[in-house]
């Protein structure tokens, strides 16, 4: 059996310095590998081709990436990152995950309830602007309002002079400011999406892992004005698709990555931070698998979450297993004892008076101590309730909005209430069955965690030191005297904002009124919000502004080093639009066996008769009914080199024309450590063949309107 990680290959890492190695980077569009590029492969990354696929190029708000594939808004991604506007747009009656669907019409193509999409169109560099309003003199808590403040002062600014959504975004930890300018578009509509036994075709068992067979695509499309957007940039759709050992470029939003992180940092992921997510996500996967089974409704409302927390938990399981892996975590010791030295011998920092390798130590001896309870009140996780998140995003929208912007919490800025309010009247269903029973088991683990009463102290921090004693020996009233499940009843049967009419009058609240209303999640929200936003404070002032600023003086030191050593660098993923370059590519797996860099649909058939068309492995009957229609040749998936990371799913691959060979669904198991390391080797970023997706758009699908738009 082929084990989960490679040692071997990490091993051959020990050693080397900390300069990009081989097709390592998921670069700035404005600070591209230009020269990397050139050198390697003699392709010359002109501005104009970085421009059109920068605005070819889609963030989802639900954590994806998309592209532009016509000049009538048509849109490719993922089928995993539809699904959960599947899950939304489906009843008992008409699954729209089960069975697919597609729109033979634009007046048949269905709207989705929440989706925000987001379009770069220019960035602009911020970082004087920024730093500038933070004085030295500044105490931490000082520093972090002041940041804040500018960050809030700057985007509504722009955002007012332009039209267009801005957004500061920090590279390197802070030592980087740029503004984002965004194009925004709401109304989206779902155009095609196959059956889930395709689009997740060996599900659990092949999740990051390779060879596969995966259909994971879908289409949508955006509109203005109630009629189909006409994108200024839109890429071509390439007539033979990927090639082997051909140049390939990604481009796509990667979630967040570590690299960059010292070894104190992430022992303690290592240590705290991923074993408590892991024992999180295991305890909520088998409370929804059992809720699952009991019906085909309970299936149909547990969908979206179940398939989120399993990949969740598949791909946090590899990230830990990485860093628990010696080889790597040399590496990582080795490349932060070379840069520490480095960095004292050319005095680029004075470590005696100022070692920002300390402050970050001392930062998450804070962060360990407060960590469960900023995730258990301030991130919410102990009320995992729609109806609780609608409702805490309520209160602080009423709250923060009374406040001057430069004041506000970063995600109630004037430049964010669109979208804040895009979600809080979200027209998504909410299944209360599955509501009470996911409440009930989160305070259930909130107990487990911190007890109810005796978290009252947590409203007394350094600056909030003058709370009396019976105020904090009343805890929070989150169970108010009730066992967890009563609660839980109690919290549902008491609440509105499942109403959208109700939600309305809400918002249109002042913060008093809303102390007046008997809505019991309101008054939840109301209850715990003081001690919430006392442990962000102490997170905001002791944790993530220390880091930030030590952060940033290793990042300036490191550019110094880079500068001297004409080595370039990107920054950690951040969510934010990148490029990766690579070439198509099979690999040895760790017996050595070679692993094709293609598979067909030829494949997926076998792949299912293997497993006796047994779940997952049952292909829909589209595919089994049209197997004499097909081209059994045509390439299905393949794999190349580029450097990805959770949050490229969805991105377009392009070859050098800057037409699309491909769409980014996966990573493969060796991949899973890119989050703290580029292992170049084995990893392997997994896609879908743009032949495959045109041969089963025309031989299965019968979807002719979709082929004849592809790339036009």
């Amino acid at each position: 059996m082929r084990k989960l990680f490679i040692v071997t290959a990490l091993l051959t890492l020990f050693g080397l310095s900390s300069s990009v190695r081989a097709e390592e980077g998921m670069w700035l569009f404005s600070s591209p590998p230009a020269q990397e590029v050139k050198t390697k492969y003699g392709f010359e990354l002109t501005p104009k081709f970085l421009e059109h696929l920068q605005k070819s190029s889609i963030r989802f708000s639900n954590g994806g990436s998309a592209s532009f594939v016509s000049s009538n808004g048509l849109i490719m991604t993922n089928h995993h990152i539809a699904e959960s506007s599947l899950n939304k747009l489906s009843t008992p009656e008409k699954n729209l995950l089960e069975n697919g669907f597609y729109a033979a019409t634009l007046e048949e193509e269905l709207k989705c309830p929440e989706l925000e999409l987001r379009v770069l169109l220019k960035i602009a560099d911020a970082t004087q602007q920024i730093n500038s309003a933070v004085k030295p003199e500044m105490t931490s808590t000082e520093a972090e309002e002041a940041r804040r403040a500018a960050m809030n002062k700057i985007e509504q600014e722009m955002s007012k002079s332009t039209g267009n959504k801005c957004e500061i975004v920090s590279f390197y930890h802070g030592a980087l400011y740029h503004l984002y300018q965004y194009k925004i578009l709401t109304d989206v509509r779902l155009v095609f999406a196959p059956e889930s036994s395709v689009g997740f075709f060996g599900g659990e068992p092949d999740n990051f892992e390779y060879p596969r067979y995966n259909l994971d695509v879908s289409f949508f499309r955006a509109y203005e004005n109630d009629k189909p957007y006409k994108p200024e940039h839109f890429l071509a759709w390439s007539a033979n698709g990927a090639q082997e050992d051909e140049l390939v470029f990604v481009s796509g939003h990667p979630g967040r990555t570590d690299r960059f992180n010292t070894i104190d940092h992430l022992m303690f992921q290592r240590d705290v931070y991923y074993p408590y997510l892991l024992n999180k996500l295991r305890r909520r996967e088998v409370l929804l698998q059992i809720y699952s089974e009991r019906s085909a409704e309970g299936a149909l409302a547990a969908a979206s979450d179940l398939f989120r927390i399993r990949n969740s938990r598949k791909n946090r399981t590899g990230i830990l297993q990485g860093l628990q892996n010696p080889a790597l975590m040399g590496v990582k010791y080795n490349e932060n004892g070379t840069l520490y030295t480095e960095v004292g011998e050319k005095k680029l920092i004075d470590l005696e008076k100022n070692d920002p390798w300390n402050t970050i130590s001392s930062a998450l001896g804070t962060w360990n101590d407060i960590y469960i309870a900023y995730d258990m009140l301030e991130n919410g996780e102990a009320f995992d309730s729609v109806l609780f998140k609608i409702a805490r995003n309520i209160v602080r929208y009423v709250d923060e909005k009374a406040k001057p912007n430069e004041q506000r919490l970063r995600e109630y800025r004037e430049s964010a209430l669109d979208t804040m309010e895009l979600s809080i009247l979200s027209t998504a269903p909410i299944y209360l069955e599955l509501e009470y029973l996911k409440l009930a088991d989160s305070l259930s683990m909130y107990v487990e965690m911190l007890g109810d009463a005796e978290y009252g102290s947590l409203s007394e921090t350094p600056e909030n030191s003058q709370n009396s004693e019976e105020e904090n020996s009343e805890g929070l009233g989150i169970l108010n005297g009730l066992a967890p499940k009563i609660r839980a009843a109690q919290l549902i049967q008491g609440t509105k904002v499942f109403n959208i009419n109700e939600r309305k009058k809400l918002l249109a609240m002042t913060l008093e009124e809303l102390r007046k209303s008997t809505d019991t999640m309101i008054q939840l929200a109301l209850a715990i919000d003081p001690t919430s936003r006392n442990i962000r404070a102490m997170y905001d002032s002791n944790v993530a502004e220390p880091m930030e600023q030590a952060y940033t003086e290793i990042a300036k030191a490191r550019f110094a080093l880079n500068a001297l050593n004409k080595v370039n660098t990107y920054p950690d993923a951040t969510f934010t639009l990148r490029l990766s370059y690579g070439k198509i590519a099979g690999y040895k797996d760790d017996d050595g066996t070679e692993i094709p860099a293609f598979t067909t649909i030829r494949g997926a058939f076998e792949h299912a008769k293997e497993h006796n068309y047994v779940y997952p492995y049952n292909l829909p009957k589209t595919w089994t009914s049209n197997i004499k229609k097909v081209d059994l040749k045509t390439p299905l998936n393949f794999v190349s080199t580029n450097d990805i990371i959770g949050g490229n799913s969805g991105s377009p691959v392009v070859n050098t024309k800057g037409e699309v060979v491909g769409l980014i669904f996966d990573g493969n198991i060796q991949s899973l450590v890119s989050n703290f390391i580029f292992e170049e080797v084995q990893s392997r970023a997994v896609s879908v063949h743009s032949s495959g997706i045109r041969e089963a758009l025309t031989n299965i699908y019968n979807t002719q309107r979709i082929v004849e738009e592809l790339g036009k």
